[in-house]
């Protein structure tokens, strides 16, 4: 079944009107807990990096 173009658009500007967006504070708060959680994760990364490479330097020697 082909949709007209016509049908195509009007369909979407109705589901866009459907949507609720998030206020500027919502947002300033999402990106404010994803930048944390970024920052939380490298820091656990640089930890477990760390460790295996002093174990791996131990078991190898030099």
């Amino acid at each position: 079944m082909k949709v007209s173009p016509a049908l195509f658009v009007r369909q979407v500007k109705q589901e866009v009107a459907k949507i609720t967006w998030p206020t500027k504070s919502e947002t300033m708060q999402g990106t404010f807990v994803v930048i944390v959680l970024c920052l939380i994760l490298a820091a656990l990364l640089f930890v477990i990096d760390s460790v295996f490479a002093n174990l791996i330097h131990l078991v190898i020697g030099g």
